[in-house]
Parts: structure tokens; C-alpha cells; sequence
């Protein structure tokens, strides 16, 4: 019984990160671009973002694992549940949690950097001319991307040889019994996850919470603005423009020199305003002609038809993401005033008082093992489109200066490449918010129980007669019983262990918290406030660049004819003068 039950956890695991495989394949291949495209640079996206995902997903397995070992309701272990079987369940997670931090670790300082390079190397000229070789541009790549393996040299050496926090010897036992960063290359690779989730924090608040916030309002105010709608009043503004010129044409003549300075730049800006409206009229039609496509006609159909599912969908999205703010804001409040250590262990806390319904939820949940993995699935998932969402809407930047701009269809291989390194450390920082405030003792202990027995009741084998003994492993439960029936997760054990052994980074991780729910309810009342605005910005250049292309497209054609022409009547010359010869 229990092999089945640890093959079907594995197995539901597996299945989830087939799909997140197709997930992030859907993702990179709808964002790039079609006409600028490396087989290279997606292959290292879906990758990435695969096994981002890989690790948050394994979160429920861990939690399965460590619950599925003690009865729920007798409060005690199961009779195969020996502590050889148990230590060797958690010596497989560990190695997986090894496997998938270090491959997101790789993925991010070397891989990354290194394609990014590779590609901005390539010279399509020169390679055609036999001037550049392969081997020319993996060694301009591996030059490039040399200060990024010193990096990585230098976060490994520090994290080896850092001294222990004095906290963490303080609190021993209280946080967990099963210890992952026990030696020097465990505490290396910690230091290392340590580092990525902090500089991910920024792009964690910017991203993430503005996604979480738009993106339930975006697919509400969806319904209001129709796509007719919107044409039909770039039809009006058109022929308002137009009635204008006519007028001030009118008024000069036909001549546009007897107009004063004032009129004159009126016209300059209406002409300017009229191409504009023209590009976005042509596009719109563009768009509907390609709605007569039958696969198009039939996705607008079921569009129409899912409507009212969409407004329940965006209602829910918003009650799932109100809910999550408040866990997140409840548990930042009840960490800040029952931590003992404070700052010196990022603020963890032995005793949560505050009720947290996000958490009550999934404990409760964990009873029954698929349940609560398809909850957890759909709340990472709803962070990662978030986040997603959240790039898409305000572009990768540094500061206030945009990069890149990611556009469905139209990024380019460079900014997906940034992209998956972005996703990579923002999903590094959520995994810290998920595992100690969105689910904190679910994340731990998941629906273990224990039997909290009197003094004089020690040697009976169970609470079946006394129900009201049986209580939940926490933090707080520090009795024998508790230490013998109540195992943490190997997630929560490695989060907690990087707060404790370096202190800054949980600091850093825990004030985070409240900056992002800051940013979440600040966005969140500017898109109810705000009326909905069209994204005509992005129309406006997708047309300019469609143009671009058909005059590129066009300008190719007219200079190969003209080649040929050019071929064939060399060609014609040389067969005349060997027929004169």
C-alpha cells in the first residue's frame, strides 16, 4: 500500500511536469518572433522554464511524501513508516531538490549568459562569407561569458567558507531535524539559491504583484471594449481628422503657405495623426480577413461563447489573488511580532497566532493528496502567469530605462533569453513567499498530527480513544512525541536554513513581503480607477513593423530581379561573344 501510494505521488508529479514542459514550450513560441528565430535560444527557454517550474512544483510531492508517513487521525506514524523509510524518502527528495537547484542555478549565471552571447555573436555576412566559423563564435561566446563563471566561483568559494549564523545553533531542533546544509558544498549551493532569490526580489514586487493585480481586472475589463466597438471609433476619429484638413484647406486654397505658423503645425499634426489611423485601420482589417479563416472563426466563436465563463474565471482570479495578499500580509504581521531571534534569523517564528486562511486551506486539503496538489499547481501557476503577465505589460528594464519590449509574436531571441533569466529569478523569490507566508504550515507539515499524551498515558500506541490529544505538527510542538511522529518538508527545512545560516538574505526576503503587498494594492486600485484605455501603442508599432517588413520583403524582390537581370544578360553576352569566336 504504501509503494502505490508513493508511485502515484511520483506519478502525478511526472504528469505535472509534462505539462509544464508543453506549458513553457506554448509560452517561448508565442512570444517570439517568427522571422528571427534559434533553435538554440528556444531550446534553452523551454528549458529554463521548465525547470523553474520543476522546483516549485515539487513542493506538494515533498509534502505528500513526508504526510502520507503518519495517520491524520490516530496521531501516530503508519506501521511502514519506519524511520529507515522514511530517512530514505527524504535522501531522494534531497538529491531531486540538488539536481533541480543547481541545474536552475547553471541555467541562470552560465547558460544563459553564454547563448545570449553565442547569439549576439553571430554574423550572418561573415558566415556566409566563410569568414566566420562555429568555432570563432563559441570562443567570442565563451569570452563573454568568462566574468560570469568567475561569479559563480566566487558564490561557491564564499558560500563554503562563510562562518555559521550564531541563530542557528540558538534555535536547533526548533526548526527542523533533518539538516541539508550540513556540510560545506551544501552550504555553498544554499549561499547560491540564497543570492538568486534576493536579486530576484525586485523583479518579484515589480512583476508579479502588478501582474497579480491587472491581471483578473484586464480579463474583466476585456469584456467591456469589443473589437468592432474599437474600430468603429477609430472610424469616427479618422473622419474627424480628415474633415479638419479639409477645412484648413479650404480656408488656404489649396495652398498651404498662406496658413499661419499655429494652423500649420495643426496640419503637420493631423497628417501625422492620419497615417496613424490609417495603419491601425488596415491592420484591424488585416485581422479580420484573417478571421475568415475557418480555426480563427471557430476560436472567435468559442471566445463569444465562454464569455460568461470569463467573467467568472476574472472573479475568481481575483478572490484566488485577494486571497493570497492577505495570508501573505496576515503572516508578515504574526512573524513581526512573535519572532524571538528577530533579525538574526529572517524574522522566523516558533508561534504563528494570526489565523491564516490560505494556509488552513491547504492543510485541510492535504488529507486528501491530489486535491491539494491540484490547488498548489493552480496557484503557481497563477503567480507564473502573473509574473509573465506582469514583463508583458511593463517590459524588461533596468531602473526606468526599458530594454525589451516582450510582445506576442515579436519578441526577439535576445529578450526571451532575458526573459527566462528574469522568470528564473522571480520564481526563485516566490518559492520563498510560498514555503514561509502564502501556505507557511502547510509548506512545513503539511496534515501531519501528533499525540500530545500526558505524562502517565506515554506507553499506549495511540489517541483513538482520546481525540482531543491529537494535535498538529508546528513549530510549537516540542515534546517527544512530537519530535518522533513530526517530520518537516525538505523544502521548508532548506528556506528556513537559508534565513538562518545567512540572516541577510532572510531580512532581505521577509520586508519584501510587505513591499509587494504594497505594490499589489497600489496597482490593484490604479487599474479599478483608471477607465480602460485600448493598447494602441502596441497596434501602432506592430504596423510599422509589418511595413517595415513588406518594404524590406519588396526592396529584396526589386534588388534579386535586378540581380538576375543583370546575371542573365552577362550570361547572354558571354554566349554571344562565344558564338562570335
Amino acid at each position: 500500500m504504501a509503494s502505490l501510494q508513493v508511485s502515484l505521488i511520483w506519478f502525478i508529479y511526472g504528469t505535472v511536469i509534462a505539462v509544464a514542459s508543453l506549458i513553457a514550450w506554448c509560452l517561448v513560441h508565442f512570444y517570439q518572433t517568427p522571422r528571427d528565430r534559434s533553435q538554440v535560444v528556444t531550446l534553452t527557454c523551454i528549458l529554463t522554464i521548465a525547470s523553474l517550474l520543476a522546483t516549485v512544483l515539487l513542493l506538494p510531492v515533498d509534502v505528500a511524501l513526508v504526510s502520507s508517513a503518519t495517520s491524520s487521525t490516530l496521531g501516530k506514524r503508519e506501521s511502514w513508516a519506519t524511520q529507515n523509510v522514511v530517512d530514505k524518502d527524504l535522501s531522494l527528495l534531497t538529491g531531486i531538490y540538488y539536481l533541480l537547484y543547481s541545474l536552475d542555478a547553471i541555467l541562470c549565471l552560465l547558460v544563459i549568459p553564454f547563448v545570449y552571447f553565442w547569439y549576439e555573436e553571430y554574423d550572418e555576412v561573415a558566415s556566409e562569407a566563410g569568414e566566420q566559423t562555429p568555432v570563432q563564435r563559441l570562443w567570442a561566446a565563451f569570452k563573454y561569458a568568462i566574468p560570469f563563471v568567475a561569479i559563480v566561483a566566487v558564490l561557491l568559494l564564499v558560500g563554503a567558507l562563510a562562518p555559521l549564523s550564531k541563530a542557528e545553533y540558538d534555535n536547533e531542533g526548533v526548526y527542523s531535524t533533518y539538516s541539508l546544509v550540513d556540510n560545506r558544498g551544501r552550504r555553498a549551493l544554499a549561499f547560491t539559491i540564497g543570492v538568486l532569490m534576493t536579486i530576484g526580489v525586485p523583479s518579484y514586487i515589480l512583476y508579479t504583484s502588478a501582474g497579480l493585480a491587472l491581471l483578473p481586472i484586464q480579463a474583466l475589463k476585456a469584456l467591456s471594449a469589443s473589437n468592432d466597438t474599437w474600430k468603429a471609433a477609430n472610424a469616427v476619429q479618422l473622419e474627424s481628422n480628415r474633415e479638419r484638413q479639409r477645412q484648413l484647406d479650404r480656408r488656404c486654397g489649396g495652398n498651404s503657405g498662406l496658413l499661419s505658423s499655429k494652423d500649420r503645425r495643426e496640419l503637420d499634426t493631423l497628417v501625422r495623426e492620419e497615417r496613424t489611423l490609417i495603419r491601425r485601420q488596415r491592420l484591424a482589417e488585416e485581422a479580420h480577413a484573417e478571421g475568415r479563416n475557418w480555426v480563427v472563426k471557430l476560436c472567435l466563436k468559442a471566445n463569444a461563447t465562454c464569455r460568461p465563463l470569463r467573467v467568472i474565471g476574472g472573479i475568481t482570479l481575483f478572490l484566488i489573488a485577494s486571497l493570497i495578499s492577505i495570508s501573505m500580509l496576515l503572516t508578515a504581521i504574526d512573524q513581526t511580532s512573535s519572532s524571538l531571534c528577530k533579525h538574526h534569523c529572517g524574522y522566523l517564528s516558533k508561534n504563528l497566532h494570526i489565523f491564516n486562511p490560505m494556509d488552513q486551506i491547504f492543510v485541510q486539503s492535504a488529507k486528501i493528496f491530489p486535491l491539494d496538489y491540484l490547488m498548489f499547481t493552480i496557484i503557481t501557476l497563477l503567480l507564473f502567469c502573473s509574473s509573465v503577465f506582469g514583463i508583458a505589460t511593463i517590459g524588461i528594464r533596468f531602473i526606468w530605462v526599458r530594454i525589451y519590449q516582450v510582445r506576442s509574436g515579436h519578441t526577439s531571441p535576445q529578450a526571451l533569453l532575458l526573459l527566462s533569466a528574469v522568470l528564473m529569478l522571480t520564481i526563485l523569490s516566490m518559492n520563498y513567499s510560498l514555503c514561509m507566508s502564502v501556505v507557511s504550515q502547510y509548506a512545513t507539515f503539511g496534515s501531519q498530527t501528533f499525540c500530545d499524551r500526558l505524562p502517565s498515558l506515554e506507553g499506549q500506541s495511540s489517541c483513538s480513544d482520546q481525540k482531543h490529544l491529537i494535535k498538529r505538527c508546528s513549530d510549537t510542538a516540542n515534546n517527544i512525541a512530537a519530535k518522533r511522529n513530526c517530520t518537516p518538508s525538505v523544502t521548508s527545512t532548506f528556506v528556513n536554513q537559508i534565513a538562518t545560516q545567512f540572516p541577510v538574505f532572510g531580512v532581505i526576503l521577509f520586508w519584501s513581503q510587505y513591499i509587494f503587498i504594497g505594490v499589489y494594492a497600489l496597482v490593484l486600485v490604479m487599474s479599478i480607477v483608471r477607465p480602460l484605455k485600448h493598447d494602441e501603442s502596441s497596434l501602432d508599432e506592430e504596423a510599422e513593423e509589418a511595413e517595415e517588413e513588406n518594404l524590406l520583403a519588396s526592396t529584396r524582390g526589386r534588388s534579386d530581379a535586378g540581380l538576375n537581370n543583370v546575371i542573365r544578360r552577362m550570361d547572354m553576352h558571354n554566349d554571344s561573344r562565344s558564338v562570335r569566336l
